[in-house]
């Protein structure tokens, strides 16, 4: 059998695929026991023998697509991962096969090139200043202001891990080569991302380098308060490696006050990061960007495009306002690909923890591309207007309970009862298969969770996960609850 034959067969069972999941046809997601799926799908008689190519991959498509989670589904609202746009996809079908590493121009001129302009487009996104395209020199700053930079990496968590490595080349310059101060703390509200916690423990700065910023009951920095923090470590003994705020929380997809914490960084010359890995996306509609207000103040940003931008998985940014602070993270002597050379274009490997990296622009590219940058912002807008409809939807069912007015696309809400109740009802929804919700802790207590990502789920869609929601909780009292 021929690529092109296998491919077609792919992609018709995939357009099949497509096309039941947006019309909410079988379940949003099954989860069989994983031995049983395993010879379901006869993963190791194939691996052994091989012989999977022709009729025999369309049906065995078949049976592994039954079993994948639809998150084009209209019932798909748990986790912030985006219902892929189709032409993202064919972004990592390409990729997949010329299989050029991003990272190093030589290795791959179109995907390095791509991801320079896409990075470029974000840095705009944010206020801040892009390079000039290779090989011009990017200079170090334009009319007194820092030329910015950026590379693409595999998910928020590594662009996180970069940030801060960068933030640390600033502050402690002779870490890479003689270890890092022990002094040195992140300040960060505890409603961060757990990535920023992971990151601090790969830096080898210990947990207790990890300190909770003040904040509201919300998980809101509160900027007036920081100073005395700020005063408070110092009187320690303790240096800040960095501020981190989040656009948005995790849990409850709420914004930190970012000009005012910003101005106070700026002020007194600390690094700020902001984990936008969720909600940056709101860059770039014109009625929603307002909820990064002072964006532009901060030295370095995390944005997923693989959530509210609909490219597929992985495909994330970590953006600088000074490039030259992303060009000091890292350290490295490799003498088949660092010396003196020809430089058409840029390698970004400098910047980044991967070596061999995929054509992560690709993904974002072609999204952007097929519908341009208003069709992003259309998307936008929607799931999060969808947001508020949810939030008021569900606020008026009796004995339910809404955390918080939406500031983005996610809504967690609660029945009366206790934190155990919240997960029985979760595990009787995930058991019909119709409704795929997920759970957060906030406000010292336990939620149900709604990230609203497909475009297929609508007020009908919610309605219906209500209806839900209530005969479960019905259910769960007549079994004692």
């Amino acid at each position: 059998m021929t690529f092109e034959a296998d491919a077609t067969l792919a992609v018709r069972a995939l357009a099949a695929y497509l096309a039941r999941a947006r019309a909410g046809q079988g379940p949003v997601l099954e989860q069989p026991p994983l031995a049983e799926l395993a010879g379901r799908l006869e993963v190791a008689r194939h691996l052994a023998e091989g012989g999977l190519t022709g009729p025999a991959l369309g049906a065995w498509l078949e049976r592994y697509l039954e079993a994948t989670t639809r998150l084009h589904h209209p019932g798909y609202y748990a986790h912030q991962v985006a219902a892929p746009a189709p032409s993202g996809a064919i972004g990592a079908l390409v990729d997949g096969l010329t299989n050029n590493p991003g990272a190093i121009y030589e290795m791959g001129p179109a995907a390095a090139t791509i991801e320079f302009v896409v990075v470029n487009w974000l840095l705009g996104k944010v206020g801040w200043r892009a390079p000039a395209l290779p090989p011009a020199p990017p200079g170090d700053e334009v009319d007194g202001q820092p030329v910015g930079g950026g590379a693409l990496t595999h998910g928020g968590s590594l662009a996180n891990l970069t940030a801060l490595l960068a933030a640390r080349a600033r502050v402690d310059p002779a870490a890479w080569q003689a270890g890092g101060r022990r002094d040195l703390v992140v300040l960060a509200p505890a409603a961060a991302h757990y990535s920023v916690s992971r990151a601090v423990g790969i830096m080898g700065l210990g947990q207790r380098a990890l300190v909770a910023a003040p904040a509201d009951a919300d998980g809101r920095l509160l900027p007036d308060r920081l100073p005395a923090a700020l005063r408070a470590l110092a009187d320690e003994g303790r240096s800040v490696l960095a501020v981190v705020a989040n656009a948005c929380s995790t849990a409850l997809g709420l914004y930190d006050p970012l000009r005012e914490v910003g101005a106070l960084c700026r002020e007194q010359g600390l690094w700020l990061h902001v984990d936008g890995a969720h909600g940056a996306s709101a860059l770039l509609s014109p009625a929603l960007r307002g909820r990064l207000d002072g964006l532009e103040l901060a030295d370095s940003l995390t944005w997923d495009a693989h959530k509210l931008l609909q490219a597929p998985t992985l495909c994330a940014a970590v953006l600088v306002r000074d490039h030259r602070a992303l060009d000091a993270a890292f350290r490295q002597d490799a003498s088949y690909l660092f010396h003196d050379k020809e430089a058409p274009g840029f390698d970004f490997m400098p910047r980044t923890v991967e070596c061999t990296k995929a054509a992560l622009g690709l993904r974002l590219f072609l999204v952007a591309a097929a519908g341009g940058e208003r069709a992003l912002a259309t998307h936008v807008e929607r799931q999060v207007a969808l947001a508020t409809t949810a939030a008021a939807l569900l606020a008026r069912q009796p004995g339910f309970e809404v955390a918080a007015a939406p500031e983005s696309n996610i809504v967690c809400f609660r029945v009366e009862g206790s934190d155990a109740l919240q997960l029985e009802l979760r595990r009787r929804l995930l058991a019909g298969g119709r409704h795929h919700v997920s759970s957060a802790e906030a406000r010292g207590r336990r939620w149900l969770r709604l990230a609203l990502m497909s475009p297929a789920t609508d007020l009908a869609e919610l309605r219906r996960l209500a209806a839900a929601v209530q005969a479960a909780w019905a259910e769960a009292r007549a079994a004692g609850w």
